[in-house]
């Protein structure tokens, strides 16, 4: 239904800011501690708020989960996802990586119409061709350095997001946002605590306020986008994500005093120019579909 359609995409549009935010604060982060730390930190900061907003909101009866499983997988590639996010934005530019992580979108539509059966008329594919070939200007391929591993950090980390949307769709049939983001950041922190302790290092003071925005900027991105993905199909929208690409460019600009590289900025274009088509055609579509509730 387009109600619910309109209401997902506005919640997509600030859960993506929020999360451009917290990658700010994550790159600020990367240069002082390792990336599994850093995980570790993000979804450790976050849960108290997580829990803060289920109190207040009374739904400790909603955290009942249906497939264990489901959420261990989906755990498993969140922690690969802000691993690699993490070392890419370290290595490189906020823009630089979203150029690249602008991929996610288009990935979440081929899959949703592949695994979840969601349609996607034949013209949109198009669309997803072009922002493809984005990605790979995005990338700077060269005979004698194919893409450098930033970008390729930056590749995986959207990757894994495209199958994180597919468990989110999946889940969301049985489970109540609540559920999946609570456990998915207690699952993660367990996880990369782990795998951190050996190389752990001190976090003096002056860093916590850092950790506290990082989980409090994180914690409501992830719940909205959540609720997003639960309003409406993947494919409708994935698309807004392009939407980082502006924040990325003001954040490096303002925070980093980054400017892009032509080709980032030519590469993101061309990128977005297929998101924006994406969403367009969405609008010239039949709208009636039910969205997962």
């Amino acid at each position: 239904m387009r109600t619910g359609s309109v209401r997902a995409i506005g919640i997509m549009l600030i859960a993506v800011g929020f999360f451009s935010v917290m990658d700010a604060g994550l790159k600020h982060l990367s240069t002082e501690y390792p990336t599994m730390e850093i995980v570790a930190l993000r979804s450790a900061a976050s849960i108290p708020f997580l829990l803060a907003s289920i109190a207040w909101a009374g739904a400790w009866g909603r955290l009942r989960i249906t497939n264990p499983w489901l959420y261990v997988g989906r755990a498993a590639i969140g922690v690969l996802m802000l691993s690699s996010f993490i070392y890419s934005v370290s290595e490189q530019a906020l823009t630089d990586s979203y150029a690249i992580f602008m991929s996610a979108p288009l990935m979440v539509a081929v899959a949703s119409r592949i695994v979840l059966g969601e349609r996607i008329p034949a013209r949109r594919w198009v669309a997803i061709v072009v922002g493809l070939l984005g990605v790979i200007v995005a990338l700077k391929p060269s005979a004698a350095h194919m893409i450098s591993l930033g970008g390729m950090a930056a590749f995986i980390s959207a990757v894994c997001y495209a199958v994180g949307v597919l468990l989110i769709r999946l889940m969301s049939r049985t489970d109540s946002a609540y559920a999946m983001v609570l456990w998915y950041m207690v699952i993660i922190c367990i996880a990369s605590l782990a795998l951190a302790a050996p190389h752990w290092q001190p976090v003096p003071s002056s860093h916590w306020p850092w950790i506290v925005f990082v989980g409090l900027t994180g914690a409501i991105a992830q719940y909205l986008l959540t609720v997003a993905f639960r309003l409406a199909p993947a494919s409708k929208v994935a698309p807004f994500e392009y939407t980082a690409m502006v924040w990325g460019l003001l954040l490096d600009y303002f925070v980093f005093a980054i400017s892009p590289l032509p080709r980032v900025l030519i590469g993101g274009a061309i990128v977005v120019v297929g998101g924006l088509y994406l969403i367009w055609d969405e609008h010239r579509a039949d709208p009636v579909v039910s969205p997962a509730s």
